[in-house]
């Protein structure tokens, strides 16, 4: 076992542990997807069952930055009734058994005490992995979403209104898992003088929808 000092351990699996204020004694369920030459070549998302975790997303030339992540519960709870129902990874196989292009090489792991079981695979039909990676993918995409807000508008403003169209592009194909966690960035940034009204007027117009929609 390596210790990478940034963050924590790197299990022989490659997946990294980072370091955590106190030991837990709960479940988690890490998600990964290595996709060389796309962007982002690298997924790593960890859920323990009370919500918290981390999310490392970047090219693989970049060393390991696992951030904070906290889900609701619902998302949880979802999250680890669907790993149970594929018996926690524990001897499933869940590729596809015929030649299909590469999608990116995708690990789910169930971690709890000194249990471990985890599955990789390219692409699958088993209905419980779909939504599981869709999940994922989601949370993914949710969190690449919040950072380019945030950073936009603290150093871009003029590029927020782009952002916000992709944003919205997200929410229109409910490929946002908990689309309440963009909900302070909209209201700082429908409330920001600085920020052009367009930008001002979408963000507004996009949290009112999500806060009519819940």
């Amino acid at each position: 076992m390596l210790w990478c000092a940034s963050s924590g351990f790197a299990t022989p699996g490659g997946f990294v542990t980072p370091r955590a204020p106190s030991p837990s004694s709960g479940a988690t369920i890490t998600f990964r997807k290595v996709f060389k030459s796309s962007y982002p070549e690298f997924v790593e998302i960890k859920v323990s069952d009370a919500g918290a975790g981390t999310y490392d997303i970047r090219q693989l030339d970049e060393d390991p930055n696992p951030r904070p992540l906290e889900v609701g519960p619902p998302l949880a709870q979802r999250i680890f009734q669907l790993a149970a129902s594929l018996h926690d990874f524990q001897g499933v196989n869940l590729d596809v058994h015929r030649r299909i292009a590469n999608l990116g090489q995708k690990t789910l792991r169930y971690e709890k005490g000194s249990e471990a079981h985890e599955v990789t695979f390219n692409y699958t039909l088993n209905d419980s992995a779909t939504q599981l990676l869709d999940i994922f993918e989601g949370i993914a995409r949710q969190e690449s979403d919040l950072s380019d807000l945030q950073r936009t508008a603290k150093y871009d403003r003029l590029g927020v209104n782009d952002v916000l169209m992709q944003i919205e592009k997200d929410y229109d194909r409910k490929l946002l898992p908990e689309p309440d966690k963009l909900l302070p960035t909209l209201d700082q940034i429908a409330s920001d003088q600085k920020i052009i009204d367009i930008a001002r007027d979408r963000a507004r117009t996009l949290a009112g929808r999500i806060r009519n929609e819940r």
